[in-house]
């Protein structure tokens, strides 16, 4: 086997073995080793290029930015576990209730401050699952409508600050978790704009698809009670999570830093709900430790596998592939957008993240695109992979706990127009990049493309 031939060799091996099924993180990691070997026996691969994998595992466990993942992990599971976002659901649901569409507006906000304190999708869809289906059939809602709205709020943590995939990007963009923070903001808040403006417009055409869960009229003082009581059940974790990112993003306070603050805050919110036992404190350790230990695994397999690939000049490869495509800049953007997309079809998020942005983004930050902004895009499309009909993981965490008179091709059903929405923001952030906040934001020039692009960021 050349050396021309060994880098494409193993990248069409790790896509027969994950298709097969296996271990992602122990599949990278076989695949690089058995690689390396037949390069070391081809005279392909330098046997000293992996005494860099020791320096590589160093520099994970002494990454500040990864140290945030299982505080901000932790704090959302006991978020959870105490019952708090299913105090915050029902308090909202007796206060929007009433209006149409007001359990699908309540579920897509609930989503949005659940997933930003939660980090991770799964959970928050099965919470939201739990708690806002049985009121929404209750109401007589539209199956699709219900399920869409429940998967679309729950993936929210994936763009939603401080959320642990854009801490997986930044790590692997090589980019400010501070900064990709900052981006992210404006985008996901208009995500989320896009949801409710989507569901009061197909609610005002179709009245019967979200009917008022009560239809009963209140006097003034049941109205001041409603508000009161949602004030004390929504005000506590709202303002832990705007404490938290408001610290994060005026640099009072590291990311790490701040996930330790919310940690203790959420702890003693917990406490004074008298929510918090041993036994719910052990189920949030443990669920924040599995996953954590998950992503740690796949962050060493991927870190292996790429050190190998570009041991064999792999990262030359990518580059000769990317050179032929047209319209520079554009062209790259379109082509590795849409097979993003299509790779989520068959990929997870964290497989995308930790085996193909390693290998794209020295080519990205060699054309000059600044890696921030492209980090949330691609943050945002990659929130599609979580929803995709039939394989998203989002999908089977809610046809997982909804009961059996919703059919599964309701749920798919119902995630696609979200899905369009999701794919609505790439396309508008691709033409207005400047809705990603950047502090150091200047216009470039760019022969190749009709769109103005932040300048790449240079500084250490």
């Amino acid at each position: 086997m050349t050396g021309e031939v060994l880098a494409p060799a193993m990248f069409a091996c790790l896509v027969l073995v994950l298709l097969a099924g296996f271990p992602v993180a122990f599949s990278l990691a076989a695949v690089a080793g058995v690689f390396s070997a037949i390069g070391i026996a081809t005279n392909h691969f330098n046997a000293h290029f992996l005494l860099a994998m020791t320096l590589r595992l160093q520099g994970t466990f002494f990454n500040d930015n990864l140290l945030a993942i299982p505080l901000l992990v932790f704090m959302g599971m006991i978020l959870e576990r105490a019952g708090l976002a299913d105090d915050m659901f029902q308090s909202l649901h007796q206060l929007f209730g009433r209006t149409r569409g007001g359990l699908a507006y309540t579920v897509i906000v609930v989503g949005a401050v659940l997933s930003a304190v939660t980090g991770f999708v799964s959970a928050s869809v099965i919470a939201l699952g739990l708690i806002a289906m049985p009121a929404m059939l209750r109401a007589g809602y539209d199956h699709r409508l219900a399920t869409g709205a429940v998967v679309a709020g729950g993936t929210l943590a994936q763009v939603m600050p401080p959320s642990l995939v854009l801490i997986v990007l930044a790590e692997q963009l090589d980019v400010s978790l501070i900064e990709i923070y900052r981006g992210a903001l404006l985008p996901a808040l208009l995500l989320v704009g896009s949801y409710l403006l989507y569901i009061f417009l197909l609610t005002w055409r179709w009245p019967h698809l979200a009917p008022p869960a009560a239809k009963s009229r209140l006097n003034g003082a049941e109205v001041i009670s409603l508000w009161r009581n949602a004030g004390i059940a929504a005000g506590p974790p709202i303002a832990l999570l705007v404490a938290v990112l408001l610290s994060i993003y005026f640099g009072v306070t590291t990311p790490s830093e701040g996930g330790a603050v919310g940690v203790t805050a959420t702890l003693a919110l917990a406490l004074a709900k008298r929510r918090l036992t041993l036994r719910r404190l052990q189920d949030a350790m443990m669920a924040a430790g599995i996953l954590c230990s998950c992503v740690l695994f796949l962050l060493f397999g991927a870190s292996f596998f790429t050190l190998v690939f570009r041991g064999l000049d792999g990262h030359l490869w990518i580059e000769q592939l990317f050179k032929h495509l047209p319209a520079g800049q554009t062209g790259f953007l379109i082509a590795l957008n849409m097979a993003i997309f299509l790779l989520a079809f068959f990929l997870d998020f964290f497989e995308i993240a930790f085996i193909v942005l390693p290998l794209i983004a020295p080519i990205a930050r060699t054309m000059g695109i600044d890696m921030v902004w492209l980090g949330v895009l691609l943050a945002v499309n990659l929130q599609t992979s979580f929803m995709h009909p039939p394989f998203g993981i989002a999908l089977y965490n809610l046809r997982s706990v909804t009961p059996r008179v919703i059919t599964t091709s309701s749920i798919y059903l119902g995630a696609v127009p979200f899905v369009a929405l999701q794919l609505l923001m790439v396309g508008i952030l691709i033409a207005a990049p400047r809705l990603v906040a950047h502090p150091r934001d200047k216009p470039i020039d760019v022969h190749d493309i009709q769109i103005i692009l932040p300048a790449p960021d240079h500084s250490p």
